[in-house]
């Protein structure tokens, strides 16, 4: 996939890049599949999309496989039939998104066991790339949250 532009949690990543059909038209898709068994699914829109890579890819580092799907609208995905969105979001992995903006909204696809990380709050001004350091918008930042969600007891 080629890079446009910079986002603050890597390149920005140009669907446009892609052979075949529109997937954006489907408001949700799949950018990269697990290479590890899969054990989650990473969702983000935007820059955050990069992030989400990142995060993957650390996270298959340590043999634990992780979807990124992007999600350019929740109204498109919403309409599309219950496969689709079962087999984008599919019950037996953990939904994490990932939103540099308020969790609200995430938590029906994510539901009641997933993780949202994002900023539920406003106010702060510096460089997005400074922000996104302070309030944990990182891969550093992120896997941890992620692998005490997978194992919150902490045992082996």
């Amino acid at each position: 996939m080629l890079g446009i532009g910079t986002a603050p949690g890597g390149p920005a990543l140009d669907p446009r890049a892609q052979k075949g059909p529109n997937l954006s038209a489907r408001g949700a898709y799949r950018l990269r599949a697990a290479y590890a068994p899969r054990r989650l699914v990473l969702l983000a829109t935007g820059s955050e999309v990069s992030l989400a890579v990142q995060v993957a890819d650390a996270l298959e580092g340590r043999g634990i496989g992780a979807d990124v799907v992007s999600v350019p609208c929740w109204e498109l995905f919403g309409a599309q039939d219950d496969a689709y969105r079962a087999d984008i979001l599919p019950g037996d992995a953990l939904l994490v998104s990932i939103e540099a903006g308020a969790t609200l909204g995430w938590e029906r696809y994510v539901g009641p066991g997933g993780l949202a990380i994002g900023l539920d709050r406003f106010g702060a001004s510096a460089p997005a790339e400074d922000l996104f350091k302070r309030f944990g918008f990182t891969a550093e930042a992120i896997v941890p949250r992620i692998l005490t969600a997978l194992n919150p007891t902490g045992d082996e």
